[in-house]
């Protein structure tokens, strides 16, 4: 757990310190580069995990450690990073050509850190407490971050990512690619909640 937590804080801070390196080269301002870095959903879920993992390691009996210790929350967790891989690595995977630190940090942020922390889900998580309704809930996250994503973008002419880029692809192409990727999150969702209420206890 906390080899994980630390693989995503070093990802996360790494790619930051990266990011802002590339201020003179976009022309963007500090403020709206660091925004920007945060608008990113790889880099919310990636810190999503090594503040659920640091909190309920360092401190379970905490009002926060008692949160990210919950099933549904850590449930929820390795949905979202589990479709931060999915799609990078499917969809997004070298339409930007990366080397040295940029290399290593984009292959933690899309690789290392959504199956470290699957694996952490599926091992540690407490098991046949998951209810299909959880999936629900689980889907707001992904949702606001969309609404989010436009509603900037359309301000600001700037995407997180190339998909949903309605300035170049027009808001129907968006509307169909953002129903592939939440047909994405519903199915894996219920993966995961079939996962959890099949799978076997110890001694059976």
């Amino acid at each position: 757990m906390g080899a994980i937590a630390i693989i995503a804080w070093f990802a996360v801070i790494a790619q930051f310190y990266l990011i802002l390196q590339t201020t003179t080269q976009t022309g963007f301002s500090t403020s709206k580069t660091i925004i920007n870095f945060f608008s990113y959903f790889t880099i919310l879920n990636n810190l999503l995990v090594a503040v659920c993992l640091t909190s309920s390691l360092s401190s379970p009996s905490s009002k926060w450690g008692s949160f990210f210790s919950k099933a549904t929350v850590q449930s929820a967790i390795a949905l979202y990073i589990f479709i931060v891989g999915l799609v990078y690595n499917l969809v997004l995977r070298g339409i930007v050509s990366v080397t040295g630190l940029d290399w290593v940090v984009d292959n933690l942020l899309h690789v290392v850190v959504p199956v470290l922390f699957v694996l952490y889900w599926f091992i540690y998580t407490a098991r046949g407490v998951l209810q299909w309704k959880n999936i629900f809930p689980w889907l707001f996250f992904p949702v606001f971050y969309l609404i989010y994503s436009l509603i900037r973008g359309t301000v600001t002419g700037w995407y997180a990512y190339p998909f949903i880029h309605a300035a170049n692809l027009g808001y129907r192409k968006v509307v169909i690619n953002c129903f592939f990727v939440a047909f994405a999150f519903f199915g894996v969702g219920l993966l995961f909640i079939m996962i959890n209420r099949y799978k076997k206890k110890p001694g059976r």
